[in-house]
């Protein structure tokens, strides 16, 4: 049967056009209901007698939900309770086009066989497509369809299923309007509310409802934030210039502080006080107005103590007066130092939402109070605290949960969400590591089946067909230096003397390309991943195992396949030629760093792999003077390294990382690997080649380091590149030894991120990698740990023409899109592993204390933040708390910086001793936490016996008094 739909939609120049597209009509589309007499189906998914212990639909039953609940209630139609529901075409669609992180939810539900979830394509089933009538809304359409298919489904039922009570369909909707036409036509309808709450045996399902349809409740209560502009003004006032359009960032210092990163400025926007913030939450998409420059504010130095959000009160109001003093803070509109200002305004409205599910932890309740409400206090500190109801309150204290927002009324001080599901105890490991995963984004479900269906038959050996592809260089030299532990070895060096007097070396890297083949499964899933996470104990790979450990990596002794990247270059490494060829190598030997150093080291030894080490070392050493004279940057970050128990799997020894020259080695070639693919996979694709940039800060970005190296006499020149490494190189203090590292420190947090993008679209001048002093980069080097690198493998094989190409490759708008994905992948790993190291040095000092040696990194208008050198850990040592009456005077000054508390004066890189110890008096808190000691504050410090020693501290709780801020 054929039909029509016509419809007009408007080009870009205006005109309007008429659009007649045929749509076909079938018979033969299936119900998916088991035992179904009248359907010819082969995989039925739908049970024949569903049951769903409901004290309002009493009978077999299935669900049919509308948009909106599909929309709003996703917790709701995941949980495993909840089967047997039947999705119609139109509202997929629509959910598709309103919201795709939700309909990907929806997609994977109806893909697990548990579930019971069938899609039924009502818009091609001849009974039930409708046409739309003249005056309909698209929406009242819409709805309709959804009550035909509803009545369509009852009607059939009642004639297919040879039962005594054959199961009917019930409608779920929250829209009145459809409710009430669907009950007046017969059909049974009912709320999202009404239904779970009849589910007698799954009473838990009630928490998981959001919170969506609630009034604002402006007319009631008092108004807190003002209201938000609609779209439409929006719109009008970005086009005029009166609004800016950003992504909005939560500060983690401080929840009343926030700035907005709009794209034509080079500062950022900040927004400070609650009514200016109008309920942005972090990473927002917002509008904001800028106020006039003379209104201009700096950040207000201020670090916000969460240690008194213990208790939950009974209402808005008592909390109001609570928090009266602590949202109180002195904002410093103009400091004395102009250049601190920035640009400030604030949020008029939300162009867009990226609320997504958060860890945290429920606040106890007050003694006293009554009601199922609860507040929710998330792990990330950017997010505010949640609303919610739950019926599991006193269950879930002490435990970690995911709580999403569903809203936040003009007259609620925090959003208002739903629970979702309890992940575990707080503190335990393997559920720390849960929360860290899943708030940074990170993939770690096991691999699928259809992915390890696309791995190779083992045993798997090299054919014939490889060697005859490839060149055979398993007589060369070759080896591997990683990290101890390492499996996923991706790359090997060799380097060898020529008749000519030059040196042939090569780096040698993993063809993972060989086994992840474009758009299969596995190649889908490693993309969505896009990097493997390395956590302090475990790393969650982008590939499986098998690969990762096994045929991929250049384990030594074992034949493997590899891209190649070969040089010939002059002793002083000046380079002759490069080629790139596929090969299969056999490495000699899967050394560690300290093994390579050491056979570097031992002059008795002068074995061919001895000796490439020597000559790749001195090569090294060339190759990284040449990046220093050239401009590039030796920066620093802490880095701690854990020695694990073997049989609990929890730290028992925490340390900083020890570089040795070996480490150098390997970069350096790793770094002239990348540069060299570049510049050649440019060449032959310059419209869609990967590569990354890291674009020059902007000079406001050195300021604090500027006025860091000033405070010590140090002056630091920042116009380029090489004047910052000069002057870093320069910046040393004999009294001080650490100064240097904490400067490189502190010049680490002034640049900008490096990115992944697609050459086709930007020009040649935006490519340069400002660290690395190269006008062009990119990874090619990890490709079993980084997509980005399987993307370059893939370009680089095409250009040799040793590998064919596919029209993704070669689109510069989906490369670009790739890029923006890896961009985001690559940035959440880096936080994970860093949250990771923060969790396993809590469990490291948990039920211990340590005195521990530091130095100030920081200074803020209340706090300190102090570097512990020994661990390569950051810390903050407060000298307020809001909770005590008696005054300590705290007098921050900008112009030094210095922080005066009482009478002893704090600046950069003083020495000061801290004792380091866990918080354990709160169960709802587990954080590392320092106390000062010396130099001694009155009221401030904490005491220790004399004579102790690190691990073996008096248990001395810290003082709590009052702090008083001095202008």
């Amino acid at each position: 049967m054929l039909a029509s739909k016509t419809f007009v939609r408007k080009t870009r120049k205006g005109a309007v056009l008429k659009v007649v597209r045929e749509h076909y009509l079938r018979d033969d589309v299936w119900c998916g209901v088991k035992g179904c007499t009248l359907c010819k189906q082969q995989a039925p998914v739908l049970e024949s007698c569903p049951i769903m212990e409901s004290d309002l639909c009493t009978h077999p039953h299935y669900l049919l939900p509308d948009t909106n609940v599909v929309l709003h209630q996703m917790d709701f139609l995941e949980d495993p309770a909840v089967t047997n529901v039947i999705l119609l075409q139109i509202v997929l669609q629509e959910v598709k086009h309103q919201n795709l992180g939700v309909y990907k939810r929806i997609r994977d539900v109806i893909g697990n066989p548990a579930k019971k979830f069938y899609v039924f394509a009502n818009e091609h089933h001849h009974e039930t497509f409708v046409e739309r009538e003249g005056s309909e809304s698209s929406n009242d359409r819409n709805d309709r369809a959804i009550r035909t298919a509803t009545r369509w489904y009852n009607e059939h039922l009642s004639q297919a299923v040879k039962a005594a009570d054959a199961p009917r369909v019930v409608l779920v909707t929250n829209d009145r309007d459809n409710r009430e036409k669907a009950r007046e036509t017969g059909l049974e309808s009912h709320t999202v509310y009404e239904y779970v709450k009849s589910l007698v045996a799954h009473p838990s399902l009630m928490d998981r409802l959001a919170r969506c349809d609630e009034a604002d409740g402006a007319d009631s209560k008092k108004i807190l934030c003002p209201e938000h502009l609609p779209l439409s003004v929006i719109q009008s006032g970005l086009k005029s210039g009166k609004y800016l359009q950003g992504a909005f960032q939560g500060s983690r210092e401080n929840y009343l502080e926030g700035s907005v990163n709009v794209h034509s400025m080079e500062k950022w926007v900040l927004v400070q006080g609650r009514e200016n913030l109008n309920r942005a939450v972090h990473e927002d998409v917002v509008a904001v107005e800028l106020f006039p420059e003379s209104e201009w504010s700096c950040p207000s130095g201020v670090v916000m103590k969460d240690a008194d959000e213990t208790t939950q009160v009974e209402n808005e109001d008592e909390e109001e007066a609570q928090l009266k003093g602590k949202e109180s803070v002195p904002v410093q509109k103009q400091p004395a130092d102009k250049s601190l200002l920035r640009p400030t305004g604030r949020v008029v409205g939300i162009i867009k939402r990226n609320w997504r599910p958060y860890c945290g932890t429920l606040l106890p309740r007050s003694a006293g109070m009554q009601g199922r409400g609860h507040t929710f206090v998330p792990a990330d500190k950017r997010i505010p605290r949640v609303r919610l109801v739950t019926r599991q309150g006193s269950t879930l204290l002490g435990k970690r949960i995911i709580v999403s927002i569903d809203s936040w009324p003009r007259s609620s001080r925090f959003p208002h969400g739903h629970f979702v599901r309890e992940l575990g105890e707080i503190g335990d490991k393997e559920t720390e590591n849960e929360v860290l995963l899943i708030e940074h984004d990170v993939p770690h479900q096991s691999f699928s089946a259809a992915v390890l269906a696309d791995l190779p038959q083992m045993p798997w050996g090299i054919t014939e067909d490889d060697f005859k592809a490839r060149e055979d260089l398993r007589h060369l030299d070759i080896c591997s230096v990683d990290p101890p532990g390492c499996t996923d070895i991706d790359d090997a060096l060799h380097c060898r003397v020529l008749k000519n007097g030059n040196l042939e070396v090569g780096v040698h890297i993993a063809d993972v390309s060989h086994f992840v083949r474009p758009n299969t499964a596995l190649d889908l899933e490693a993309s969505n991943r896009g990097t493997t996470v390395y956590l302090a104990d475990k790393r969650i790979d982008m590939v499986p195992d098998l690969l990762s450990s096994n045929l991929c990596s250049l384990r030594g002794g074992e034949e493997r396949l590899a891209f190649s990247c070969i040089w010939e270059m002059e002793p002083t490494t000046e380079i002759v030629s490069t080629r790139f060829t596929k090969s299969i190598i056999r490495s000699r030997a899967a050394l560690t760093y300290a093994e390579a150093q050491l056979r570097i080291d031992d002059s008795k030894l002068t074995d061919p792999i001895t000796a490439s080490l020597r000559h790749l070392n001195r090569l090294a050493k060339i190759l990284k003077q040449c990046r220093i004279d050239s401009g590039a940057l030796t920066l620093a970050s802490p880095e701690v390294r854990f020695e694990v128990d073997s049989e609990t799997h929890d730290p028992v020894d925490l340390q900083a990382k020890e570089l040795r020259e070996t480490n150098s080695l390997v970069e350096e070639f790793m770094l002239l690997a990348n540069i060299s693919v570049a510049k050649y996979t440019f060449e032959a694709f310059s419209h869609c080649a990967v590569l990354r940039r890291h674009p020059s800060p902007p000079l406001s970005n050195y300021d604090i380091l500027i006025k860091a190296g000033a405070s010590k006499g140090v002056q630091i020149a920042v116009e380029s590149a090489k004047a910052l490494a000069t002057s870093l190189d320069q910046a040393t203090l004999p009294e001080e030894p650490f100064f240097n590292t904490m400067l490189r420190i502190m010049a680490t947090r002034c640049m900008m991120q490096a990115l992944y993008f697609c050459s086709g679209t930007l020009p040649v001048e935006e490519f340069h990698h400002y660290g690395l002093a190269t006008p062009i980069y990119t990874h090619f080097t990890s490709p079993i740990r980084r997509y980005s690198d399987l993307i370059v493998h893939r370009l680089l094989a095409v250009s040799i023409n040793a590998d064919s190409t596919y029209p993704d490759l070669l689109d510069k708008h989906k490369a670009q899109q790739l890029c923006n994905h890896l961009n985001h992948r690559h940035k959440m790993a880096q936080y994970a592993a860093r949250a990771s190291i923060n969790l396993h040095t809590q469990l490291f000092f948990k039920g211990r204390s340590h005195l521990e040696e530091g130095f100030v990194l920081f200074i803020r208008h209340n706090a300190l933040q102090v570097l512990i050198p020994k661990y390569g850990l950051e810390t903050t040592l407060f000298f307020d708390d809001k909770n005590s009456d008696e005054n300590i005077s705290v007098v921050p000054d900008e112009s030094e910086p210095s922080l005066t508390v009482q009478d002893v004066k704090f600046r950069l890189f003083d020495r000061v001793i801290v004792k380091l110890a866990v918080e354990q008096s709160n169960i709802q808190q587990f954080k590392l936490k320092s106390y000062l000691v010396s130099p001694k504050v009155p009221g401030v410090s904490v005491s220790v016996e004399a004579g102790n020693k690190s691990g073996d501290v008096e248990e001395t709780p810290p003082p709590t008094k009052k702090a008083k801020r001095t202008k």
